[in-house]
């Protein structure tokens, strides 16, 4: 009895010990098992300190084009998208009564000089009065400006471009009848050679912008396009409600690829730096008031460093101190990672 009871306890006992091996074995492999991260090395490279806002591209030069006479519109020469040049002819309208009044007024002085020539060999002799002479130049002179006048009508029946540029709005419809200096525009016209684009700046930022600074425009409407545009015009005053300045880009289009009206991205550049050492924004962890990266190093470690950053711009950030360049740095699987944790390099 007690030697079974003896052979059972050193079965029991056994039985123990290899469980114990066991949770401990598992207890060690839970504890080694490495972190998957990413990690990406520093880089040297151009990075700027810019001021981040908005603008609508407008056109440097427009033009609403309204008729001076009036009439019906005979022909109209040019559609919208078509590119004009100034004094080139956009529509005619009716010509022929401004015509006739053209030949009347031209008749009405000619009758005059030939009777002006009349008096004028007598006059000298004293048989005409002189309020009859007055009278008869004030009437040619009237003449004249009247026929001025007829010759100003029948040029303006003719509807041409104030500027050169694009049409963008064409209202004119063939038949219609339009007034003189009518609120209704026929067309409108702009340059789009160059463009500008408005923006407005703290009163904080005035001492950092000056003429031909450049900016850098993101354009939706092209994928994302950058254009570089340029301080055309820099406000003298401050907006007091509003406690802004007013700064006028200047954005070339050479090609024509911006459109008045397109929405922008601006990055007004303050200042840029060669040769910087560069790091992807998203390595940087946020820990005791601290800006901090973890880097692993050849055993697979990864150590927590505090780092001093500068200029950021897009998807990269400037390091000042506490990396000397080569580093591996955590770029992805840091957010739960503690220091000194064991990790495996996942992208190479």
């Amino acid at each position: 009895m007690a030697l079974a009871m003896g052979l059972a306890s050193v079965l029991s006992g056994c039985g123990g010990a290899s469980a114990n091996g066991e949770s401990v074995e598992k207890q060690e492999v839970a504890a080694v098992i490495p972190i998957p991260v990413e990690v990406a090395q520093l880089k040297q490279g151009n990075i700027s300190s810019n001021y981040s806002t908005t603008a609508v591209l407008e056109a440097k030069e427009e033009a609403f084009v309204v008729a001076r006479a009036s009439g019906i519109i005979e022909r109209i020469y040019v559609e919208e998208g078509d590119y004009v040049e100034k004094g080139q002819t956009l529509a005619q309208l009716e010509p022929e009564r401004y015509q006739l009044n053209l030949t009347r007024a031209a008749a009405d002085l000619q009758g005059i000089e030939k009777e002006l020539n009349k008096i004028n060999k007598v006059y000298s002799k004293k048989l005409v009065s002189d309020d009859t002479y007055d009278k008869l130049n004030a009437q040619y002179e009237s003449a004249k400006a009247t026929l001025a006048l007829a010759k100003l009508d029948l040029k303006e029946a003719t509807i041409v471009a104030p500027i050169s540029g694009y049409i963008a709005e064409r209202n004119a419809k063939v038949g219609n009848l339009t007034e003189s200096f009518q609120r209704e525009r026929m067309f409108h016209i702009v340059q789009q050679k160059q463009l500008y684009g408005i923006v407005h700046l703290p009163e904080k930022e005035l001492a950092r912008v000056h003429k031909e600074q450049s900016a850098k425009l993101v354009v939706t409407a092209l994928q994302d396009a950058e254009i570089t545009a340029y301080v055309e015009r820099i406000s003298p005053v401050i907006n007091a409600k509003t406690g802004t300045f007013k700064v006028t880009l200047r954005v070339p289009n050479p090609d024509n690829h911006l459109k008045s009206g397109m929405f922008t991205q601006v990055f007004l550049n303050y200042d840029t730096k060669e040769n910087a050492t560069l790091l992807p924004r998203k390595a940087l962890l946020a820990i005791d008031d601290k800006v901090n990266v973890f880097v692993v190093d050849d055993e697979g470690i990864a150590n927590k460093v505090a780092v001093k950053i500068g200029y950021q711009e897009g998807d990269y950030i400037e390091i000042l101190e506490g990396l000397t360049g080569k580093e591996k740095v955590v770029i992805t699987g840091h957010q739960n990672l503690k220091d000194k944790a064991t990790v495996e390099v996942v992208n190479g």
